[in-house]
């Protein structure tokens, strides 16, 4: 079934955001910024400068692996893994629901709502039927 050049551009987009997103995410954390550490530190790491630099390394190659069409599908599994994670930390501190500990999803259901509006292998594999 043929993608619209509507849902491709969606799917571009929503995708374009989400790797904007992670880029700024890695970046802040391979600085890191002070306020990287001291954040991490509150959610209960250590927030040493390896541990962001390590973190955000994990960031950016979800992000690259995303970005590319023939590892896109690997990279969205990996950035569910990550967000995932990132819900279990802010779910342990008891953050706030729909700015903190949603967040992640909010992250997730575009970048799989982008990769599936942009990708007929996707839509193959996971068809939604009238």
């Amino acid at each position: 079934m043929p993608i619209s050049r509507t849902a491709l551009w969606i799917g571009r987009i929503l995708s374009g955001l989400v790797i904007a997103f992670l880029l700024m995410d890695g970046g802040i954390k391979m600085v890191p910024i002070r306020e990287v550490t001291d954040t991490m530190q509150q959610l209960g790491y250590s927030g040493s400068v390896e541990q962001a630099r390590l973190l955000g390394a994990n960031t950016f190659a979800c992000a690259v692996l995303y970005a590319f069409p023939r590892t896109a599908i690997l990279g969205a599994i990996l950035l569910t893994g990550l967000l995932g994670g990132a819900m279990a930390t802010h779910l342990r501190v008891d953050s706030p629901l729909f700015t903190h500990l949603l967040f992640g999803l909010y992250i997730g259901l575009m970048a799989w709502g982008g990769l599936y509006l942009r990708d007929p292998a996707l839509r193959a594999l996971m068809p939604i039927r009238n």
